[in-house]
């Protein structure tokens, strides 16, 4: 040991450990933003020694304050480099903070050199205010008086976080590398970054996180909304000589699978909402002129906008935490199929869904719903954003336009066949209004006349032919005209002519029939006579 801190007294004096630069990112754009200054030591014979072989035993001997001097003095050399906006971060050591000089300190190092403290941050590591958050908390005050920023390094790995959060000065939130680096592999740790950058979006702070070596890592942390990012994947640390060299090669895009949020990528994650973000959604979510809910992979109610609670009958309230088979015991089977599929990672649009009234006071309802899943940052289905439109009215006025058309076009066949009886069916074939004059021309009654019931009125040997030519005409769209006998209200068969042609759709599809039905029993009896004589 006392080799070993002979060794760091002497590296100190022949100024062996430099510092030396680790990029910091700009996630959403690649621009280049600063660097973290780290020591690093250039051993004469065993070459370079690693910052934990060293570090501590500056601490114990009283010698940290000499090392960080030093890195501050050539790292403040660097300036010219680094121009107007890049910025420097430091990580000043836990005994460090129990020196009320150091701002002091750091000040006189600038100065010095002619540096602007405006470009520099202050990494604060959490373990250095567990001995006097109190002292901390004034020299954090003293620095940010000087216009030095703040960050709290390692955050989620001390123990009084959210206390320093709240007594602490910070400009920024650094999330630990162990997060970053398990969190495309493990939920927990996604979810813990997640948690970490929508406290710091709440708070105001920027989000870097440390230990960024993929770019899967790099798209999950844009996705939540993480603003900065160091790592290997944007550059290892370099001796000063190499600054311009980096400097040159930025900005950079960092590669996206998935749109950017300027691309129409919602940057937070439904489980790092900041409370202003929240509330601008959900001024978006109550005030949206259709239904709209999100549930959990459970099908329970995560949140749900008033338009749709009232739909449900029920207020919001006594939605959320309960399943949909509980709120609509009744109508669950018809939705459950497009949920499943959405849970699957299937979009459903446009599903009219008719409500039928089930409680007094209730009338019917048809609705279009449309069913997206939601996916998480990993990809992973975690939930169903659900839509729904109440189209009732509009239903309601097709019906009546279309009742309107109908009625139109029986005026339109009564002025031209005064004698004749107008009617209209669908595409299959089913009469879907005949006029009254119909009525005592045969004995079937007002609701045996609709669909098909009215080829009950025909005589036997009639309605096989009659069948065959209604197929044929159905099938290609040729004009019907047939003859056939039905009985009257006193017994009697009376021949009857029937014509009609097919009115057809936008899309080239027979929508509906409309013809004429005319009593031919006169006409053929005196003809038949005419015959016989």
């Amino acid at each position: 040991m006392v080799g070993a801190l002979t060794d760091v007294r002497y590296a100190l004096e022949q100024d062996e450990i430099v510092p030396c630069f680790q990029p910091l990112i700009e996630l959403n754009t690649g621009r280049l933003a600063g660097f973290e200054v780290l020591a690093r030591w250039q051993h004469s014979e065993h070459g370079p020694i690693l910052p934990e072989n060293f570090i501590s035993l500056a601490e114990q001997h009283e010698l940290i304050g000499q090392l960080m001097r030093q890195l501050l003095r050539r790292a403040f050399l660097s300036a010219p480099i680094l121009g107007k906006t890049l910025t420097l971060a430091v990580n000043v050591s836990a005994t460090q903070w129990r020196d009320l000089r150091l701002p002091g300190q750091i000040r006189a190092k600038a100065e010095r050199v002619g540096f602007p403290l405006e470009q520099l941050t202050i990494e604060i590591t959490e373990s250095a205010l567990l001995d006097n958050l109190e002292r901390a908390k004034a020299i954090s005050a003293e620095l940010k008086t000087m216009g030095c920023r703040l960050a709290l390094d390692d955050f989620g790995t001390g123990y009084s976080s959210l206390r320093h959060l709240q007594e602490l000065p910070l400009d920024e939130l650094k999330i630990d590398r162990s997060f970053v680096g398990s969190m495309t592999d493990k939920r927990q740790s996604r979810k813990i970054v997640a948690a970490i950058v929508g406290l710091g979006q709440s708070l105001g702070l920027v989000t870097v996180a440390e230990g960024v070596e993929t770019e899967e890592q790099a798209e999950m942390l844009l996705c939540l909304g993480c603003e900065m990012g160091q790592g290997w994947l944007f550059g290892r640390p370099v001796l000063a000589d190499k600054l311009p060299g980096i400097v040159a090669q930025f900005p950079r895009t960092v590669a996206k699978t998935k749109s950017a949020p300027g691309d129409g990528w919602a940057v937070s994650s439904l489980e790092a909402l900041p409370t202003q973000r929240l509330a601008q959604l959900q001024a978006i979510y109550d005030g949206a002129p259709v239904g709209l809910c999100f549930l959990d992979r459970n099908l329970r109610y995560v949140s749900l906008n008033k338009r749709l609670a009232d739909m449900n009958g029920a207020p919001v309230a006594a939605h959320l935490g309960r399943k949909v088979e509980e709120m609509l015991p009744e109508w669950f089977p018809n939705y459950q199929p497009y949920l499943l599929r959405a849970l699957n990672g299937e979009s459903i649009t446009d599903v009219e869904i008719f409500r039928q009234a089930t409680r007094p006071g209730e009338t019917d309802h048809t609705a279009l719903a449309s069913y997206e899943p939601a996916w998480d940052e990993a990809d992973e289905v975690i939930g169903v954003s659900v839509a729904v439109m109440d189209i009732t009215q509009r239903k309601e006025a097709q019906k009546a336009l279309s009742d309107l058309q109908d009625s139109n076009a029986l005026q339109q066949h009564a002025a031209e066949f005064n004698h004749q009886v107008p009617w209209i069916m669908d595409a299959d074939g089913n009469s879907i209004q005949v006029s009254s004059l119909w009525v005592p021309a045969s004995r079937l009654s007002g609701a045996k006349k609709r669909n098909l019931g009215w080829l009950e009125a025909l005589h036997e040997d009639d309605l096989g032919p009659v069948m065959k030519t209604m197929r044929e005409a159905l099938r290609t769209g040729k004009p019907i005209d047939i003859q056939y006998r039905v009985q009257d209200i006193d017994g009697e068969w009376k021949w009857m002519r029937s014509r009609g042609s097919p009115r057809y759709g936008v899309s080239g599809e027979i929508v509906r029939w409309y013809g004429t039905v005319e009593d031919i029993d006169k006409p053929s009896r005196e003809m038949e006579a005419a015959h016989r004589n």
